[in-house]
C-alpha cells in the first residue's frame, strides 16, 4: 500500500470477505490491524504513509524498550 487510507480500505474489504467466508482467524487479525491503523491515523493526522508493523507497535507501546530513542 502507498498510503494509510489505502491500507485501511483494503483491510475493510478483506474483513468483509473473511466474514462471508467464515474465516474467524483472519477476521481477528484484520480487526486488530484495522484498530492499530485507525489509532495510528488518529495520533498522526498529518501523516499519509502506510506505517509498518514496528511503527504501529511503537505508537501503541511507546515505553517498550524496542521503541525508545536515545540521543547522545
Amino acid at each position: 500500500m502507498t498510503t494509510i487510507e489505502q491500507h485501511i480500505q483494503f483491510d475493510r474489504l478483506a474483513l468483509e470477505e473473511a466474514k462471508v467466508k467464515g474465516e474467524e482467524a483472519k477476521e481477528r487479525h484484520l480487526n486488530s490491524e484495522l484498530r492499530s491503523l485507525q489509532l495510528y491515523k488518529k495520533h498522526h493526522p498529518d501523516e499519509t504513509h502506510d506505517p509498518n508493523a514496528l511503527e504501529l507497535f511503537c505508537d501503541a507501546n511507546p515505553d517498550r524498550p524496542e521503541c525508545l530513542i536515545y540521543e547522545d
